[in-house]
């Protein structure tokens, strides 16, 4: 079992091709290669943490069969877009906020950005969506939306390559040496 992460496909939203910049002739094509790419990733048993906004639009039946359609046990960290057509789908958990180890890793989960979070000083990393691709990595915070990601789930190991080569530390980190290093300079 491979555990993904993923956010922001949009399903449904026509909306999202202009203000993303998406490269798809209209919503059908989108769809339809955001499902490829997803099961072109994620096997039945895998696991899926989508980070928000999963569609925007839609009816509900098309929604269920949509949601049928994609591998691996989902699992739901609510974004603003998601009311009740994705919430009232059988996702195995939903959330506003997680904590969880994974592989040996603890991952904080949000659809939103964090600019400080639990953990963060002992490693923890952050994941979000929302943005689009609009705000920079940290080497502890990473945007899994598709819009980043080829419009594919990615996995932790393929996260932990891209924050290994991104140097800047979070902004907490950042102010809390420079502190620190006043505070030494004064004894």
């Amino acid at each position: 079992m491979t555990t993904f992460f993923t956010a922001d496909t949009h399903f449904f939203h026509a909306g999202v091709l202009r203000m993303s910049a998406r490269p798809f002739a209209d919503v059908a094509e989108h769809d339809e290669m955001l499902i490829a790419a997803w099961n072109a990733v994620v096997a039945p048993r895998d696991e899926v943490w989508h980070l928000g906004d999963f569609g925007m639009g839609g009816t509900p039946d098309r929604y269920a069969a949509v949601f049928k359609r994609l591998r691996g046990r989902k699992y739901l960290v609510r974004g603003n877009h998601d009311k009740t057509k994705t919430t009232s789908l059988p996702w195995h958990e939903q959330h506003e906020l997680v904590s969880r180890k994974i592989e040996g890793q603890r991952v904080i989960m949000c659809h939103y950005p964090m600019r400080a979070w639990v953990g963060a000083w002992r490693g923890s990393i952050s994941l979000f969506g929302h943005t689009h691709g609009l705000l920079p990595d940290t080497s502890q915070s990473c945007d899994v939306g598709v819009d980043r990601w080829s419009y594919a789930p990615v996995t932790l190991e393929q996260i932990r390559e891209r924050l290994a080569a991104t140097p800047d530390l979070p902004e907490e980190r950042v102010r809390g040496a420079a502190l620190e290093a006043e505070d030494d300079g004064e004894g």
